[in-house]
């Protein structure tokens, strides 16, 4: 599956963003979609997973109640709603697909995108 992330950009802290992620080439239904994000000399963290279905969740501590992931299957797309932005949630984030079950470690993902870069000025 290809996936292709978009709607990073620069805003002011408390603003939001809406990330979204398309996905091509295979049935999108069939994937566990994740969003993951890196931060300029951080190793890549856990953000958002969300179930083949859409039903099941799981976040970050850090993004708890400020972010918000859901899923399209009609429209092969993901997305990640962030609210309340803070300097600290700037870095890339990236989209990832793996099947089956929903994992919080990256190199359980066998897909990923490009990543959006996401700017939080204070």
């Amino acid at each position: 599956v290809q996936l292709q992330a978009s709607g990073g950009g620069l805003v002011q802290a408390g603003g939001s963003l809406r990330l979204s992620c398309a996905a091509s080439g295979q049935t999108f239904s069939n994937y566990v979609m994740g969003w993951f994000r890196q931060a300029p000399g951080k190793e890549r963290e856990f953000v958002a997973h969300i179930s083949t279905s859409g039903y099941s969740l799981d976040y970050a501590d850090s993004v708890k109640g400020r972010f918000y992931v859901s899923r399209d299957n009609a429209k092969n797309t993901v997305y990640l709603q962030m609210n309340s932005l803070k300097p600290e949630d700037t870095a890339v984030y990236y989209c990832a697909a793996r099947k089956f079950t929903p994992r919080t470690a990256g190199n359980e993902y066998g897909y990923w995108g490009q990543g959006t870069q996401v700017t939080v000025s204070s």
